[in-house]
């Protein structure tokens, strides 16, 4: 599977954990030396997004419309990178995932297309992708869910990390984050995180949870002006068009800015 590999990352990937998939009701799922899922497909639509947190990393739609440059950081079962490169044939699309294994099974199982022109599935750490100076203020959105086997918290959490996120970001870039973690530690490793990106970032907001202890985050490289009244148009516009639940994520951040008052 992995004789394309150099010999430092054949050996990178002999120590990363196997992959696994699971299917049920129509539902792929792939899954890292454990039960956890760390993304599905559902095989009827195999190009739209399964699983409702994933959804919710989409929603910088809400204020980017045609992004040059989407990143995601973390392949998971290819979800994001999928529906981004289908939804803009306009925008370049990459990929950051350090398990090989991981990139080998999104294309065998969950059709995540060859890298072409406009695509890019780079086998490399995330940490240095941000900190490669090359990548720094081109990319119009960042979505980062990054997790190992165990998936007790996110693999990257520290404010540097999230600074040299915010630093590859355009002047009016968002990062979307999943902040995963188990029951004993989810509240304080998500406030660990929010409090990390809000050092980072000139303003940050998240939903509700969803799947027991998925909350999703989204920072701001400036803050924006917030009209739900456009928000709302807007949502309308991404489920006829998108076919996500965007009217939920609207409904989800004015309850947090009624929470702050």
């Amino acid at each position: 599977m992995n004789s394309h590999l150099t010999p430092y990352l054949q050996m990178q990937a002999d120590t990363l954990p196997e992959v696994t998939i699971s299917e049920h009701l129509g539902v792929r799922s792939l899954h890292l030396s454990s039960d956890a899922i760390q993304g599905s497909m559902r095989m009827a639509m195999p190009d739209q997004i399964e699983l409702e947190y994933v959804q919710q990393m989409m929603m910088w739609l809400l204020f980017r419309q045609e992004p040059r440059h989407v990143v995601q950081l973390g392949l998971g079962a290819a979800a994001l990178t999928k529906f981004c490169y289908r939804q803009f044939p306009r925008s370049r699309v990459t990929a950051v995932e350090l398990n090989p294994h991981v990139i080998h099974a999104c294309h065998q199982h969950f059709r995540l297309p060859d890298n072409d022109e406009r695509l890019q599935v780079l086998n490399m750490d995330a940490l240095d992708f941000v900190h490669d100076t090359a990548q720094q203020g081109s990319i119009d959105v960042m979505q980062v869910d990054l997790y190992d086997a165990a998936a007790e918290a996110p693999a990257l959490s520290s404010r540097a990390f999230y600074q040299a996120c915010a630093d590859c970001l355009t002047a009016e870039g968002i990062l979307t984050v999943n902040l995963f973690g188990n029951a004993q530690n989810y509240a304080a490793n998500c406030d660990a995180n929010l409090e990390a990106l809000q050092d980072a970032f000139d303003a940050v907001v998240w939903l509700p949870l969803v799947h027991d202890a998925n909350t999703v985050a989204m920072a701001f490289k400036q803050a924006p002006v917030v009209d739900f009244d456009v928000l709302y148009q807007r949502a309308t516009d991404i489920r006829l068009q998108m076919k996500l639940p965007a009217a939920k994520w609207v409904k989800g951040l004015k309850a947090w800015m009624l929470q702050q008052c």
